[in-house]
């Protein structure tokens, strides 16, 4: 099997690697909570987001959602009266892997739980 990345990896490689703020944008704790809101959800205004999540604060969901917006996995559209968010296809296309994740994660961890390995 071929390299994944060329060794040694240097820092700058590693800030400006594509992956990487990509994962630290779906690492983020708030982030993919907000992709499936849209998703299953359809496009929302900021308050009905703000009232849906609890415990997040209107400061975080903002910078969350400038986050996403910024990365083209959700879109914000204005109207004079109102602003709404959607999930973009960008956005629905990276749900399935950060699922597969969560779904491994699940799995590994029932499996630790148990004493399996």
């Amino acid at each position: 099997m071929s390299p994944v990345l060329p060794l040694p990896v240097t820092t700058a490689e590693r800030e400006t690697c594509a992956a990487t703020d990509i994962l630290r944008m779906v690492g983020e704790k708030w982030s993919v909570l907000v992709l499936v809101i849209l998703r299953d959800g359809g496009p929302s205004g900021f308050n009905r987001l703000d009232r849906t999540i609890e415990g997040l604060s209107r400061r975080i969901l903002t910078r969350t959602l400038r986050n996403l917006e910024s990365h083209g996995l959700i879109s914000r559209e204005e109207t004079p009266q109102h602003v709404e968010y959607a999930i973009t296809d960008a956005g629905r296309s990276l749900l399935p892997l950060i699922i597969a994740v969560g779904e491994w994660a699940i799995e590994h961890a029932a499996r630790q739980a148990s004493g399996l390995r």
